[in-house]
């Protein structure tokens, strides 16, 4: 289990869902925008130190989970009872399908209590990692959870034992309609299950598995990093939340310092991070042994029912398809006329933008406009998530890194920003919203038991309203400049999410294999790995400067093993659902909110996208996305020209 992306360790039925992007480096493009909305040459951008300093509209709402601390304490403690008295159901699940419901109903009635108890914790910790009573509420909070697994240890076990005629005969009992396809799920786990002593001793040892993880968190909150030059020359502090503004600087110089002082201090404690990234490999490669699956993707990515070939076909379409990326990149390197093109130089724009400041009301305004084409139903919901509390915007040093959504079923959806203003977080706000609307619609429609949705879908979502905000923007260019940078923009896009997440992908998958061989993950190693992969995807048109290589070090995705390969994939599919939108208008949404939205896990994740119009089990929808991105390029390098960037460069010099 993960901090930040909760998973309940004894139970299919969880938190709705998290989908966390902590220090990922831009989702779609790494420039701002001039076309279309603009940013306000006068607005100021809000600086906090402290958590009290920042105003109650832009802090999201706790009070409506638990009004005060003596609120948690109740349903804490409701849940220790619950969960101790839950083993007297033990024994009797196969005597009628009456004691099987009511084992079924008190599970459900543990597990969603112990969610919204939770909950409660995390989002306090993660807006103020500092505190004391945070993390000893979030502690223990964490025995709770513990608790939980070791008194339901031996549910999954018992209910695998149930002979099979006999759970026939369950399942087609009104009495467990709701949680048929929770049990479905549960039997298919029957290969993986242990005995209840086994299970109940690794549902014990799972605060083990989650350390990696935390040690990780707090290791790059306590980790300072210098100070460097802004573009005017002035002393500025570099922290985690501002790296990436200053990576997408117009100045070289600032963009090199920032480079060199962020992962030069990062390699200042190299081994540290090395042994924690190698602890939590050596976690999951021992957990999928311990349940009898051949490798920890394959552990990963069972209990959703996605064959590991959607993974490694991802991975062989996206390596097949560099040369198109190492084009676009060949490309950039000479509209930016750079003789030697650096890592640094990655983010940096090709056309003049305007990079002042975004506010976050403009903001607000430019994601209600992108998503008017689902319509006026989910609009209203967008609305109630900007005014009611369920975003947290602004970022404070004690405040957890990136961007979430999270949320439990009794509870409205919450997401986490760091909102720096910048174009890209305009993105961000759009991207989590997907996330929150999914459970919105999710929890509304189906029980606890399948309200919940695994990440595979939920980046489609997220990532959907990403490209509708994208094809918002581009109606409204009007000049031949405006379309130039948004057509750029799309090529970003492809680059960071589709090419990007991949090469993450392929790096965890290759780590996970070495370490299941017994080589060792030390720092060395794993600079070696990520340098060599990032050269394969980068091409010869890029230094592959050294300090590229610690950029694992920053990246909490591999702490929640074979995540990441979802934004590809649910790129893919988000694109050819836009288009269906585009297509069919309120047709398109209807199925969509239908068949997908509100469908949480009641069928499996491919057969939920396959109803919403996409087959995902070929490696087709890549193959498609990648020849989207070779039309795109096509025409960029023909409306644009040499000749039209000589002119716009001439007019914005980049150094």
């Amino acid at each position: 289990m993960k901090r930040s992306v909760y998973v309940a360790a004894a139970a299919a039925a969880s938190l709705a869902v998290l989908a966390v992007r902590p220090g990922t480096l831009n989702a779609l493009g790494a420039v701002h925008a001039q076309a279309a909305f603009t940013a306000d040459h006068t607005a100021v951008k809000p600086e906090y130190k402290t958590r009290g300093e920042i105003p109650a509209e832009y802090k999201w709402k706790l009070e409506d989970i638990y009004p005060n601390k003596s609120a948690w304490e109740r349903d804490a403690k409701k849940v220790e009872e619950l969960a101790n008295a839950f083993p007297l159901h033990e024994g009797k699940l196969a005597s009628s399908v009456g004691a099987l419901s009511g084992a079924l109903d008190d599970y459900s009635e543990l597990c969603r209590l112990r969610d919204k108890v939770i909950l409660y914790t995390n989002l306090g910790l993660d807006v103020n990692t500092s505190s004391t009573q945070a993390q000893e509420l979030y502690d223990r909070a964490m025995k709770i959870n513990t608790l939980v697994g070791e008194k339901t240890a031996w549910f999954s076990p018992e209910l695998v034992a149930v002979p099979e005629d006999k759970m026939k005969n369950y399942l087609a009992s009104k009495r467990v309609a709701h949680y048929k396809k929770f049990l479905q799920d549960i039997l298919r786990e029957k290969p993986h299950t242990l005995s209840k002593s086994m299970e109940k001793l690794l549902a014990g040892s799972s605060p083990l598995a989650q350390t990696p993880s935390g040690v990780f968190t707090m290791l790059s909150k306590d980790v300072n990093f210098p100070k460097i030059k802004d573009e005017n020359g002035k002393d500025i502090q570099l922290t985690r939340a501002n790296f990436i503004s200053y990576m997408e600087s117009k100045n070289e110089n600032v963009r090199k310092s920032a480079f060199k002082a962020y992962y030069q201090t990062l390699g200042n404690f190299q081994d540290t991070f090395a042994q924690i990234l190698a602890a939590s490999v050596k976690a999951d490669n021992f957990y999928a042994q311990a349940h009898h699956y051949n490798t920890a993707l394959e552990a990963s990515l069972y209990p959703n029912e996605i064959p590991t070939n959607v993974y490694s076909e991802l991975i062989k379409t996206v390596d097949a398809n560099l040369p198109l990326l190492h084009r676009y990149i060949a490309w950039k390197k000479k509209i930016l006329g750079l003789r030697d093109m650096h890592m640094y130089d990655m983010y940096t724009p090709v056309v003049p933008y305007n990079d002042k400041y975004i506010p976050y009301e403009q903001a607000k305004e430019m994601v209600l406009a992108g998503l008017k084409p689902m319509g006026e139903g989910y609009e209203k919901v967008l609305k109630q998530a900007f005014s009611r509390g369920w975003i947290d915007v602004y970022s404070t040093r004690d405040k957890q890194s990136g961007a979430y959504q999270s949320g439990a079923y009794a509870t409205h959806p919450y997401v986490l920003l760091n909102y720096q203003g910048t174009y890209d977080d305009v993105f961000t706000i759009a991207h989590e919203l997907g996330h929150a609307m999914q459970s919105y619609y999710s929890n509304k429609k189906q029980p606890y038991s399948t309200a919940g949705y695994p990440i595979f879908t939920a980046e489609i979502a997220s990532t959907l309203n990403e490209q509708l905000l994208f094809k918002s923007q581009y109606a409204r260019a009007k000049t031949k400049e405006e379309k130039i940078y948004l057509l750029n923009r799309y090529l970003e896009n492809f680059r960071t999410t589709l090419f990007r997440q991949t090469q993450f992908a392929e790096f965890e998958k290759l780590i996970h294999e070495k370490e299941q061989a017994g080589e060792s993950l030390n720092a060395e190693a794993l600079k070696k790995i990520y340098a060599g992969l990032n050269a394969k995807y980068y091409g010869k048109a890029v230094v592959n400067d050294p300090e590229i290589g610690m950029e694992w070090a920053r990246i909490p995705h591999f702490y929640n093993s074979f995540y990441v390969y979802q934004y590809a994939t649910s790129f893919a599919a988000s694109a050819a659902l836009a288009k269906q939108i585009e297509k069919s208008g309120k047709q398109a949404v209807d199925r969509i909110r239908n068949k997908f939205l509100e469908a949480g896990s009641s069928a499996a994740p491919l057969e939920i996208v396959k109803a919403a119009g996409i087959d995902m089990s070929s490696p087709q929808p890549i193959q498609d996305a990648m020849k989207q991105f070779e039309l795109a390029l096509n025409e960029l390098e023909k409306v644009a020209g040499e000749k039209c960037f000589l002119t716009l460069l001439k007019k914005t010099p980049f150094k």
